[in-house]
């Protein structure tokens, strides 16, 4: 037996199946532990909170009788007998503001409720369904909306003997239709993302995915527009009472205050300080609350939803230890998307290295992971999207288990990637040079001259003509190489030490990606940038890369020095790739290719994931997974048939 088959049958032994453990489950210990973390939420809740209890405990805690006229007592400043002072008849202004609280808040939350019930189940059906029934709700909304809100408050007020219940519950409905317009514009947008695409596919009924897929993601919507609502209605029960509607006098009301209030204002402007400030307070308390729990939602749903359940995977193990030397050393690293039924597993143990100041091209076709493993290491698998296996190590640190708020703190300026849509980068509404000035005042601390110097280096390092021409131009306004250029100085805006780049030069002409692909090379020599660059194209990794990976089907199936790679590949897939490339076709000859596709996560075979298009297949190659075998000079095959391979390159 040779000594690389031996290596590969001890390499066999080290597949395993595990249950690998979920993460732990989003408790309400956690999500009340990040609502904690937000001083203005906290405050913003603790005076709502005492608010409503003082309103409902007002009978047993107000130092006097809201009703006790003292005509001795009359428009005094506060003092210990009268904590807030009184009014034009002696009454006790702190008692009175408790008391007419409740029926604040009361009226409040019956605008709330209503708009709610009625805005919720519109705006998430309009905006799912479509069709006739989204034409016919929203120009029903168009309607209303012409119909000044007032005039119908007004009328209702008339109508029902001055009911404030019932002007506010008018209000709630009015309130609605803008609601249901932010719901449906969400909706909207979300029911075209490819996961809920994917539900449709697998069978999942309208119901599910609304429930499921559609409802989680308006959450944040929802809290920001009860937020707005809930602060709106406030001024509108406040101000329909200091009109004179409502409760009638003597009732103590918050609104009716004001009014009082107002009209002593010359002789003691004091009484306009706790009545008006309450409710300039509780406005503000409302609104920096919902943009609080907004923003914990948000960060619950960036969560992977997959742990709330256990579930069996199969994994490479051991990984083997990150390398000490490398910037970047990833292990076993398997990705998985929730598809709201099931984990489907994207990219599977996938482990590589990267050394500073080296530039790896990882190789593939569209389909084998190549771009969800570049995210992974960025932290952006977004919402569904997690790390189920194997580690990431950035300067010796496992990134794995980090948090948003630490990602965010590596990226731009430890790790930057390059989008291989440049305008999609850019923001259209925004002068370029303003769009990078933002990414350099991020990561440092300079003046906005300092910011304006160092984007007119960023532009001059990156090779673009006058730039200061060019910082004062729109997106629209540029070429597609010129919009690259500027990507390329947003990434290096934060002075990182690894680069991600995307594909940048598929969209580009043949003569602009060559000048990128310089400009690329300069620059990682310059800065001593370590470089992954993601591509499917042979010419650009023998180019500008050092080393390439492979990847077919979430796998990694070789690593090597580009040299040793075109000149003897020891995998079957990068053979065929290699014999496919247009760059190194022969003359007169058919270009061959490689027959079918690159299967979907769900069709992967059992055993090698290139086996149902490989020439070599075996049976052996189908009844089980294929483990990463080391060879001479570093390099590793995901193969069995790496002894036929080198035999035939002997």
């Amino acid at each position: 037996m040779s000594e690389t088959t031996t290596r590969r049958a001890d390499a066999a032994e080290a597949v395993v199946v595990v249950d690998l453990p979920a993460p732990p489950p989003s408790t309400r210990a956690r999500v009340l532990r990040d609502f904690m973390r937000k001083p203005l939420g906290v405050a913003s809740a603790l005076f709502v909170v005492a608010m409503v209890l003082a309103s409902i405990l007002a009978p047993w805690i107000a130092p006097a009788d809201p009703f006790q006229q003292n005509l001795m007592s009359v428009k005094q400043g506060p003092s210990a007998a009268f904590p807030l002072g009184t009014d034009s008849l002696g009454r006790d202004v702190l008692s009175r503001l408790l008391y007419g609280g409740a029926e604040s808040i009361f009226g409040v939350l019956q605008a709330v409720l209503t708009a709610l019930v009625v805005g919720i189940p519109l705006g998430v059906a309009t905006g799912f369904l479509g069709g006739r029934f989204d034409k016919i709700v929203m120009r029903a909304i168009d309607i209303k909306m012409a119909i000044p809100g007032i005039i119908v408050t007004l009328s209702v007020l008339a109508i029902f003997n001055n009911s404030m219940a019932a002007a506010m519950v008018t209000f709630g409905v009015l309130a609605s239709g803008n609601i249901i317009r932010v719901i449906r514009s969400t909706v909207l947008g979300v029911r075209e993302e490819l996961y809920v695409d994917a539900a449709r596919v697998i069978g999942l009924g309208s119901a599910a995915i609304i429930f499921r897929h559609i409802l989680p993601r308006t959450i944040g919507v929802i809290i920001v527009q009860t937020a707005m609502l809930a602060s709106i209605a406030l001024g509108v029960q406040t101000g329909l009472a200091f009109l004179g509607f409502g409760p009638p006098p003597p009732a103590p009301t918050w609104g009716g205050m004001v009014s009082e209030a107002s009209g002593l204002l010359r002789q003691q402007p004091w009484m306009m300080v706790p009545t008006a400030g309450l409710i300039t307070a509780a406005t503000l308390a409302l609104g920096l609350l919902g943009d609080a729990a907004r923003d914990v939602n948000s960060e619950r749903l960036g969560r992977a939803k997959g742990a709330r359940r256990r579930r069996p995977a199969v994994v490479t193990a051991p990984a083997g230890k990150p390398e000490p030397s490398a910037l970047l050393s990833v292990r076993g690293l398997t990705v998985a998307f929730d598809d709201g039924e099931k984990e489907i597993v994207v990219v599977q143990g996938a482990s590589f290295d990267i050394h500073p100041g080296e530039t790896v091209g990882l190789v593939g076709e569209s389909g084998s992971g190549k771009s969800v493993t570049a995210l992974a290491l960025l932290g952006l698998l977004g919402e569904n999207g997690r790390i189920t296996a194997g580690s990431i190590h950035y300067r010796g640190t496992d990134i794995t288990s980090h948090t948003q708020a630490q990602y965010r703190a590596l990226r731009g300026r430890e790790m930057a990637m390059i989008s291989q849509e440049p305008m999609v980068a850019l923001d259209p509404a925004f002068r370029v040079g303003w769009q990078i000035a933002e990414v350099v005042m991020t990561h440092r601390r300079c003046t906005r001259k300092e910011a304006r110097d160092h984007v007119l280096a960023l532009l001059t390092a990156v090779k673009l003509p006058d730039p200061e021409k060019v910082a004062r131009l729109y997106p629209h306004q540029i070429s597609g190489g010129m919009a690259q250029r500027i990507v390329i100085a947003m990434a290096l805006a934060g002075e990182p030490k690894l680069l991600i780049a995307d594909e940048p030069t598929t969209a580009l002409d043949v003569t602009v990606q060559a000048e990128i692909l310089d400009l690329l090379h300069g620059l990682q020599r310059e800065r001593d940038l370590a470089v992954l660059f993601v591509t499917h194209d042979w010419a650009v990794v023998a180019d500008i890369c050092s080393r390439a990976v492979v990847m077919y089907a979430g796998e990694v199936v070789e690593k090597a020095t580009v040299q040793q790679m075109f000149d003897r590949p020891m995998h079957p897939y990068t053979q065929g790739l290699l014999d496919s490339s247009p760059h190194l076709a022969v003359k007169g000859q058919p270009l061959p290719t490689i027959g079918g596709i690159v299967p979907p996560p769900l069709r992967w075979p059992t055993g090698c994931h290139f086996s149902t298009r490989c020439p070599l297949a075996t049976d052996a190659c189908r009844a089980g997974a294929i483990v990463e075998i080391e060879l001479d000079e570093g390099r590793t095959s995901r193969c069995l048939r790496v002894d036929e391979l080198l035999e035939a390159r002997s």
